[in-house]
């Protein structure tokens, strides 16, 4: 044989192994689908839900200290001013008590020093889940030849299926 001749068996012998294993059994059919099921999972997912209130809160309110600081200050210059000796002493005391009594009236005069009610913002917060659907595959009822099948698929097949068939010669006849 030539090698022409020897190339043209060997293109043929390729082009026919299809054929030789579409003989084996192998074929591609449509089955018929008679019902699809879609299968459904809930997915919970925790999240936070907030909300601000506002509440009446009771705040203490402070008193200024520079007056007494500033009248106790010019009491005592003033006290000084008077008497001598031991005397300069007592009144200057005497000035500075007096001064820082004045002082802190004159500043904190007129002024509510209770507790004062402000109002306040509180956040208040809570988790709750929130609950998903999604769909995580098909029931898929098909009739071929008329047997029914169900198999599970990751799409809807929509009216027919297609199907891989292979058939095999029963070894044990």
């Amino acid at each position: 044989m030539n090698v022409k001749a020897k190339l043209i068996l060997s293109a043929l012998g390729v082009c026919a192994l299809p054929l030789a294993q579409a003989q084996a059994g192998d074929f591609e059919d449509f089955g018929r689908v008679t019902r699809v099921q879609p299968r459904i999972e809930q997915v919970r997912t925790p999240r936070q839900e907030c909300r601000t209130d506002y509440v009446q809160a009771q705040v203490p309110q402070q008193r200024s200290q520079a007056g007494t600081v500033i009248g106790g200050i010019a009491g005592a210059l003033l006290g000084s001013q008077v008497g001598g000796g031991n005397g300069r002493v007592a009144a200057a005391a005497a000035g500075a008590i007096a001064g820082g009594m004045v002082g802190d009236n004159v500043d904190n005069n007129g002024r509510n020093y209770g507790p004062q009610v402000q109002e306040q913002a509180v956040q208040r917060c809570r988790t709750v889940d929130s609950v998903q659907e999604r769909t995580n595959g098909y029931d898929v009822t098909y009739d071929y030849r008329g047997h029914t099948y169900t198999t599970v698929m990751n799409r809807d097949p929509g009216n027919r299926v297609r199907l891989r068939v292979s058939v095999e010669p029963d070894q044990y006849q």
